[in-house]
């Protein structure tokens, strides 16, 4: 299928490992010009690399950027170009006791997970409306609306990116712009994976007996009982990021793995 988004200019914050990568490997085989982020020079560099080896003739390059420092951010910011296609993807978590989380990491969460997006699209969002096309997409999570014990914070993070989407698409109405979410269920990013490697080597277990206990026990409204794939993400972010999916504006679309118990 012919997405027609070659030739244009994507920015995908957090995007050196796990689903931003992807996602960027994705709009890159569609012809897409793309931006790619992390926090280290290094990390960029063996990104770029690393896609130019998947996708001959990728054009991509990278501009590091600490999405918890402000100043790194605004910098981040004035290099860019005009971006036709922003994916605001980059995000921290980290199992914690509620009772155990403190003010600091509150702050931190929101600032990485909740700001990043925030500072991009008011910078971008503008000119995408001046022009009369653009596409933003969130990468919130299906921690959203089925809020995990063990990660409040990050839920809180997340239902905040679904109302920053929506409160933006309202703001396109009329135009060719659209914002909408993507809603991943667990999926096995670097982050996740070396999580559940840790929790295999502390318990004794095989990887796949982990991700059994883990559908079993802590997800068990999943219909698909796997992990989701990077891949599996980015194919679906990629959709939404075209012309053909012109029709959905201030969505939130899940690819959760049948996960949330919904039928809207």
């Amino acid at each position: 299928m012919d997405l027609k988004i070659q030739n244009k200019t994507a920015f995908v914050s957090g995007s050196t490992a796990g689903i931003g990568f992807a996602i960027a490997h994705q709009l890159l085989l569609e012809g897409v010009k793309v931006i790619i982020n992390g926090r280290t020079d290094k990390s960029i560099t063996a990104a770029v690399k690393e896609l130019k080896l998947l996708v001959k003739g990728a054009d991509v390059s990278g501009i590091a950027a600490d999405f918890g420092k402000v100043e790194e951010v605004n910098a981040l910011i004035e290099k860019l170009p005009e971006i036709d296609i922003l994916i605001n993807n980059a995000g921290i978590f980290e199992p914690k006791p509620f009772e155990e989380i403190p003010d600091e990491d509150w702050l931190r969460f929101f600032e990485i997970n909740v700001m990043s997006g925030i500072r991009l699209s008011r910078h971008i969002f503008p000119k995408m409306l001046q022009k009369n096309w653009g596409r933003i997409i969130f990468i919130s999570s299906e921690s959203a609306v089925f809020i995990p014990e063990e990660m409040i914070h990050y839920g809180m993070t997340k239902t905040a990116q679904l109302a920053i989407s929506r409160g933006l698409a309202e703001l396109s109405k009329g135009t060719g712009v659209t914002v909408n979410s993507i809603l991943p269920g667990p999926t096995k990013s670097k982050g996740v994976g070396g999580f559940i490697e840790d929790l295999a080597k502390a318990g004794n277990l095989t990887v796949a007996e982990v991700e059994v206990d883990f559908f079993k026990n802590m997800r068990p409204s999943s219909l698909l009982q796997r992990f989701l794939a990077v891949e599996e993400i980015a194919a679906t972010v990629t959709y939404y990021s075209s012309p053909l999916a012109s029709g959905t504006n201030g969505a939130a679309i899940r690819v959760d793995g049948g996960l949330v118990r919904s039928v809207i």
